[in-house]
């Protein structure tokens, strides 16, 4: 399994973040405001653990929203440990 990762940047606005992780990671408001919390004052959070592939492509979704939208939001996975 792999764990999906958003980073912090000091660019990417919060309210963006949140429709991020509710669009891609199926989270209500209140789930998806917290993650983006724990990613601003962490430098990172977990959005979600799935299978190798599946990680892949919720990454890859992450990262071309962000490219879209113009702004440098990171996304990763990595292998639970």
């Amino acid at each position: 399994m792999h764990q999906v990762l958003m980073l912090n940047d000091d660019f990417t606005p919060m309210e963006f973040v949140v429709l991020v992780i509710q669009e891609f990671f199926s989270k209500d408001r209140e789930s998806a405001t917290q993650i983006m919390l724990k990613i601003h004052l962490d430098g990172k959070a977990v959005c979600g653990v799935y299978s190798r592939d599946v990680a892949a492509t919720k990454v890859d979704q992450v990262l071309d929203a962000a490219r879209q939208a113009g702004h440098p939001l990171q996304c990763v996975s990595e292998p639970v440990d």
